[in-house]
């Protein structure tokens, strides 16, 4: 149970950084491209993490040593970071063609996809969620659109990136399953997209060191905290939480966001929009509940 709670709480907490982290995205695109953007933070994700790693290992020296399989969190690091470069790439180029509100409605559909792909993947969440996710999309739905929803290029693509998210997050549980390092697996994870994203910036664009500059407290936000310290947490998490309730627990991220904007920006906050905040929070807080009491469920059928 104390291992559940401390999953949900990273999680939690990775959705509040995603959130907040929206007002720095959305500031340095406005110098820079897309695969610029995403290359530099996504390096500067994965070197915060180095001093990191090498500080846990010292701390470990002299203790019993915590077996990981060094084969399985490489692979696990280039497949996650694969899969995270194809999912940023879609989002960032589908964000130019789209409204805020369109490609965050569209975003947060990952909540459907994951328990999807479990049930491809022979996890079958209990029938009590689905309720949680059909409420977390209605609220996602009085959140983020004020339009009509029609699918167009940018839609598209958007749409693109919430399946590669929805597959990066089944990918996470299937490597934290394993005896990865996480630190390790996060830290490659970054590495691997950051210069597949490099690839993609000189290919696509001119990136020049003045508008970098000019992008340079939104880059090390979004580096330091939503890359290095956020995607981290995402694997802390999810090796103690079901994928399902991982996803209602990350989709915070989009409430978190629009409460950024209310508090830091003084945007204002319809009754809509608070309604959509509340029902996807009471989504969440049933998933919750719902996951502890089956766990508990099934831990007095192993007792008996």
């Amino acid at each position: 149970m104390l291992k559940r709670f401390r999953g949900c709480f990273l999680l939690l907490l990775t959705a509040l950084i995603w959130g907040s982290a929206f007002v720095a995205q959305s500031e340095g695109m406005r110098h820079i491209g897309p695969f610029t953007f995403n290359c530099i933070r996504t390096l500067l994700g994965g070197i915060v993490l180095i001093p990191v790693i090498c500080g846990a290992r010292l701390l470990q020296k002299g203790r019993p040593p915590q077996h990981s399989d060094r084969s399985m969190t490489l692979k696990g690091g280039i497949c996650c970071g694969v899969i995270l470069c194809i999912a940023s790439g879609f989002q960032q180029v589908g964000i130019q063609y789209t409204t805020a509100g369109k490609a965050g409605f569209i975003t947060a559909l990952y909540v459907v996809l994951v328990p999807l792909l479990g049930l491809l993947m022979h996890k079958k969440p209990p029938r009590k969620i689905w309720l949680c996710v059909a409420c977390a999309v209605a609220g996602f739905w009085l959140l983020c659109m004020k339009e009509q929803l029609t699918l167009g290029k940018g839609d598209l693509l958007v749409l693109c990136c919430t399946l590669f998210f929805a597959v990066h997050i089944m990918t996470v549980d299937h490597f934290c399953a394993r005896a990865v390092d996480p630190m390790m697996m996060s830290c490659i994870q970054f590495f691997t997209a950051g210069l597949l994203l490099g690839i993609g910036m000189l290919l696509f664009e001119a990136p020049h060191l003045p508008d970098i500059r000019s992008a340079g407290v939104s880059i090390l936000y979004a580096g330091i905290l939503s890359c290095g310290v956020a995607y981290t947490l995402q694997i802390l998490g999810q090796r103690e939480t079901p994928p399902t309730l991982a996803t209602l627990l990350m989709s915070l991220e989009s409430v978190f966001a629009a409460l950024s904007g209310w508090l830091i920006l003084h945007e204002r906050l319809t009754l809509r929009e608070g309604a959509g905040c509340i029902l996807v929070f009471t989504a969440v807080t049933a998933a919750q509940l719902l996951t502890a009491a089956e766990q508990s469920k099934n831990e007095r059928k192993e007792q008996v």
